[in-house]
């Protein structure tokens, strides 16, 4: 069913309305604490770190965040080992990519599939999937199940440094599924008990999508204008890089947007 001209201006003005009295809520809403990060020579400390000889793996390189998580860390070129940990096999024109591990695995059986998280330092999981794609059940499957089976398996693997990309806003304790299931698995895997557990929690993420989402396009220009609300996701990933260079703040530590757009800035880089 095609909208006349009148019709769409009149569902684009009560989404513009709806969308300025969510960002007033979250403005208001949004007491988090931030962290202060020193100045630092990042070049000085990828050197250091590149010579400690540690490997990492990737989970959900295929999407929007693990494919810019990939890009940085191979061109960083910080680790001696690095693997992807998927559903299927990724192809790359780059070369640069060549030294790159992968590993298929199927997330309906991952303890089949213990040997692909042996052996890694660092573990990186930006798995993830929408409502709208997989269904409640198949969401709460892919950010819960498939995240904190994978984080379970790093852990007895070896891993030592878990980050995990998760949600602005996410609470156990929350009415909404999205948001209670990020903090659901924020706190499972806290008490897996990881030396040092890194959780990002990015709002709306400016990025160009492969796919086409018009509802995810407009929320994200309207967002855009509000760095408390909104992060490019080439700050996220360098903002989860760079954290692997610093010294962590006890065991587990969350780093909110305001950290997030900090960290991923240090040096002067946008």
């Amino acid at each position: 069913m095609k909208l006349s001209p009148c019709r769409c201006s009149s569902v684009l003005t009560v989404l513009s309305v709806s969308a300025v009295a969510l960002a007033v809520v979250l403005h208001f809403l949004d007491n988090s604490e931030t962290r202060e990060f020193p100045s630092m020579d990042v070049a000085a400390l990828d050197e250091t770190f590149r010579q400690r000889n540690k490997s990492c793996f990737i989970l959900g390189a295929s999407g929007e965040t693990g494919r810019k998580l990939l890009k940085e860390i191979v061109e960083r070129n910080i680790f001696s080992r690095v693997t992807l940990i998927g559903r299927r096999e990724l192809s790359f024109e780059d070369k640069t990519y060549d030294g790159v591990v992968q590993e298929v695995v199927d997330f309906e059986k991952l303890e089949d599939y213990a040997a692909a998280f042996r052996g890694h330092d660092v573990g990186f999981c930006c798995l993830g999937t929408t409502r709208a794609k997989a269904g409640a059940d198949g969401f709460f499957r892919v950010d819960h199940d498939y995240v904190l089976k994978s984080a379970e398996l790093a852990k007895t693997g070896g891993c030592s440094h878990f980050h995990l990309e998760s949600s602005k806003g996410a609470d156990k304790t929350s009415s909404f599924l999205y948001l209670k299931t990020k903090g659901q698995v924020e706190a499972e895997i806290t008490e897996l008990g990881f030396e040092r557990f890194s959780i990002y929690r990015p709002a709306v993420l400016l990025v160009d999508r492969a796919e086409s989402r018009p509802g995810e396009w407009m929320a994200r220009k309207f967002f855009g204008m509000f760095s408390s609300m909104s992060v490019p996701i080439t700050t996220v990933t360098r903002a989860m890089v760079i954290n692997c260079l610093t010294e962590p703040r006890g065991p587990t530590e969350i780093l909110e947007n305001p950290d997030i757009y900090r960290l991923g800035n240090v040096g002067g880089k946008q």
